[in-house]
Formats: C-alpha cells, structure tokens, sequence
C-alpha cells in the first residue's frame, strides 16, 4: 500500500468520536430510568502484562468478562506471543482492541491477532487508536487487517470513554463501576507525533485506578497534568515508554502518585530500559514495582478496593533491587560481547558508523520497513 493509498485507508476507516460523549459501539446495554435500582458489579478486574520483550502488550478483563488488549508486541513474532497468551486464558474474542500509537513495537501483532479472533474464534468488537498515520509495512498490515475482517475503527481524543458494561453499575461496596476514559490525545489538531499523541487510559473501579499511557513523553506528561488531573491519581501506573527518562517525569508521577508500577521491557534492553532515573525514582517515592523481563507476566486482580498480583517468575518488586539486577544482567552481556568478538569479524553494518547506521535505517522505514520506527 503506497503513501497516498495508505492516508485513504486511515480516512475512509477511521470513524470519529465525540468528545466526552463516549463511543457507541452497540455494545451498552439501556441506561436505568429514572429511581431505578442501578445494577450492581460482582466480580474482579483483570489486568495482564503480558511478557513481550522490548515491546507492549496489556489484556484488561471487566468483571462482565469484556476484553480490552491495549497493544500486541512487537513486529518479529508477528502476535504469536500475544496469541498463546489469548489463547491460555480461553480468550477468543476482544471487545476492544487499542493502539497506543503505530510504532512495531506496539502494534506489531495486530494483524495477526485480528485474523486469529476472526478465523478462529468471535472476532474483533471494535478497534481504536489516535488516528495518526505511521508509515511502515507493519502499520498498512493493521489497516489491511482492519479493512479485511471489516472491524470498526475508531479515532479516539480525549474524554472519550469505552462503551463497558459496568459503566453504569456500581461496584458490590456501592461505590462506582467500571470506567475506562481516554485521556490523550488532545481533541482537534494535534500534529503527527506519534509520542504526543499517544493514546492514553484511564480505568477507574470502585476505589481502584490505572493509568497506561503507552509511549507519551514529557510533553504529553505535562499537558495530561494541566488539563488532566482529576484522573491522573492511579493505584497501578504502567511506566510510560518502557521505562525511559522521556517519560514518568518528576511533576507527572507527583500528581499520578502510584502505589504500584509496572514495566514492560527487556531484560538486555538496547535501549537501556528502564533508564536508571525511573527507578531510582519509584524508589524515591517508594513504589512497589513489577518488570515483565524480571517477573514475567504479571497480573493484578482487584474487586475496586484489594489488589492481588501474581507473577510467572519469582524476583524482588523493590525498586532498587530491580536496578542492581539490571546492572548485573547488563555487565554480564558486556562480558560475553567482549569474550564473542575477540577474533570475529565485525558485520558491514556495525561497519557504517552510527550515523550511517541511522542513515540506512531511515531508508528501510521509508521503505516501508516492518520493524519502521521505535523510538
């Protein structure tokens, strides 16, 4: 799919949505009239991190057992991680389907995980995103998928809410039910960066909250905390951007003021995520945190007031602790690229110097490139 066609497709897909007024999916059951009993919440709020690598993948379940799968990955394994997740927990529907922004490592399986619902299980309710193009193979493979299965996509801004079920119920405490209500990006014109622009979610239920703002920067950090605040508090606040010092700023987690965070990034990240700051930060602030490179899938558990979280692997949440193991992994990786080069020839393209090396990697996601654009 060409330049032209492609910004088409993004247009002839792309459905907006009023702002604040929430997304008709046809999903909602009838509001209760008025003095009518409001339904009451029974049950819990899943939400699985799943182990991606250097990458994003987020599985929330309402306690009305609706999906929401808030990125799919990275590019390489082409959704397979996603999918066995999907399909270990019995899972062969997604009501709501999110793209925090088109990078490949965030949208990376949404084509395959679009085509598997759809060929082997009930399909895709709804798709959403910010609207805001990117081009790379892996973007035009989510528009064709989207186009394919004839999946309902959605441009999101800011006082959008999901069409949950339990948005009009309360929860067993009588305290309010599930909601779930986009904060970034901005309404109108906001430019064509991807990070400003990164779709932002807020989950409220009874007295618990979590915030994921995918790969938002300082910049959208700062708008969220002048025009946000309200619903910035978060008991659970998934790191922005992998833990990099681009996000998760002094002024931003003043404000969200986290009990618990969580991390999704390698273990050998090339990026170096989380940078160092982030955790000394959350230790700072004495926030338990959980690493998906250290502690595998994570997943919380909540009835609106308790928390209860579960990892694949055993490791400290201890931010400090979680630093000195990412050194040590780290010195260890120094170690065995040091012992694996003595006497090997370098490849061409470490050759090329970095600014060649960007130069060359520039082209390939003009190209089109699958792997176009993390950073």
């Amino acid at each position: 799919m060409n330049r032209t066609l492609l910004l088409v497709a993004v247009v002839g897909l792309v459905t907006l949505a009023g702002c604040g007024a929430g997304i008709d999916t046809g999903q909602n059951g009838d509001e209760p009239p008025d003095g009518a009993d409001i339904p009451t919440v029974s049950g819990e709020l899943e939400l699985h991190h799943i182990d991606v690598g250097q990458a994003d993948a987020t599985l929330l379940v309402t306690p009305d057992g609706e999906t929401i799968l808030i990125d799919t990955g990275d590019w390489r394994p082409d959704g397979e991680e996603v999918i066995d997740y999907l399909d270990s927990q019995g899972i062969d529907r997604i009501d709501h389907l999110i793209a925090t922004h088109a990078h490949a490592d965030h949208i990376g399986g949404h084509a395959a995980v679009i085509e598997h619902v759809e060929e082997n299980g009930e399909g895709v309710g709804a798709a959403y995103d910010s609207g805001v193009a990117h081009m790379s193979q892996t973007y035009d493979n989510y528009l064709d998928a989207i186009e394919e299965y004839d999946v309902t996509l959605f441009e999101v801004a800011e006082g959008d809410e999901l069409p949950l079920s339990e948005a009009e119920n309360e929860t067993a405490n009588g305290t309010e039910g599930l909601t779930a209500t986009f904060l970034n990006p901005p309404a109108g014109d906001s430019g064509s960066d991807l990070h400003y622009n990164s779709v932002t979610l807020a989950v409220e239920f009874g007295e618990f909250s979590y915030l994921t703002t995918g790969d938002a920067e300082d910049d959208a950090e700062e708008r969220l905390v002048d025009e946000q605040t309200d619903h910035l508090p978060s008991t659970v606040y998934q790191a922005g951007h992998h833990g990099s010092t681009t996000s998760s700023t002094s002024p931003f987690l003043d404000v969200v003021e986290p009990d618990i965070a969580v991390i999704s990034s390698a273990l050998e990240s090339q990026y170096g995520h989380p940078h160092d700051e982030v955790l000394e930060s959350f230790d700072e602030r004495g926030v338990e945190t959980y690493w998906t490179a250290a502690h595998g899938d994570i997943v919380l558990t909540t009835d609106g007031e308790d928390v209860s979280i579960s990892t694949a692997d055993d490791a400290p949440t201890d931010p400090a602790a979680l630093l000195e193991l990412k050194h040590e992994a780290t010195e260890d990786e120094d170690e065995d690229t040091a012992q694996s080069s003595l006497g090997a020839v370098s490849p061409a393209s470490s050759l090329l110097g970095p600014e060649l090396s960007s130069v060359h990697g520039d082209a390939q996601r003009l190209a089109g490139g699958p792997g176009a654009g993390y950073l």
